[in-house]
């Protein structure tokens, strides 16, 4: 009997209905040498590409994000906000790490292009004065008629967090698989604090 947490059941949940929407699996986050290194990010890197093999062999649409800022932001503690640098345009650290998957033809949105916090995979905010704006996520699940987002990547209690609750704010049934993402815990409890707001909710969390 295969048991119930495995990843063969976890991949059987792909359909043409669903979207696996992979975030931020680039090398200043899973790679030890990267600016803003997510611990064990570079272990969740094959895990990944279990479920983007599994999505496109069920049909399903896989889209990538990427975060893509400009060398001075307020995004940085250097300019005046909180993370290290990470992810400028460009740069090896920008790219998606050399291990992951990535379709030629499957979209890519980059998000922090114009020194915004690009948390969320579906919208970036002025880090000065909040205001929000989407990115071409939400556009390209209307277009592929999805019903039900999986999200996956990096870290888990910053950018996959935000993008999953953006998912649930737009009415998508969604689900959150542990095994496939890592925690950066800015804060020591951030990662349980992430999995209990994503589970309030309504996202459903994968353990295992």
């Amino acid at each position: 009997m295969t048991h119930p947490s495995n990843a063969t059941d976890r991949h059987d949940r792909y359909d043409a209905t669903t979207t696996l929407v992979v975030v931020d699996v680039q090398n200043d986050f899973a790679d030890p040498a990267g600016g803003l290194y997510v611990p064990g990010g570079d272990a969740v890197v094959p895990l990944i590409n279990e479920q983007i093999g599994a999505a496109r062999a069920a049909g399903a649409t896989v889209v990538f994000t990427q975060d893509w800022h400009p060398p001075e932001t307020p995004h940085f503690a250097k300019d005046g906000g909180t993370w290290p640098v990470h992810c400028v345009a460009g740069t090896w650290g920008a790219e998606f790490h050399p291990d992951l998957e990535v379709p030629d033809t499957a979209p890519v949105v980059r998000k922090g292009v114009d020194g915004g916090d690009g948390y969320s995979g579906f919208s970036v905010q002025d880090p000065v004065s909040g205001e929000r704006s989407s990115t071409e996520l939400g556009r390209l699940l209307t277009e592929a008629g999805t019903q039900r987002v999986v999200v996956t990547g990096l870290a888990g209690d910053v950018c996959v967090k935000e993008t999953a609750l953006d998912a649930r704010r737009l009415g998508y049934d969604v689900v959150l698989p542990l095994r496939t993402t890592r925690m950066v815990e800015l804060a020591p409890g951030d990662g349980e604090r992430a999995i209990q707001q994503v589970r309030d909710a309504g996202v459903e969390v994968v353990e295992g």
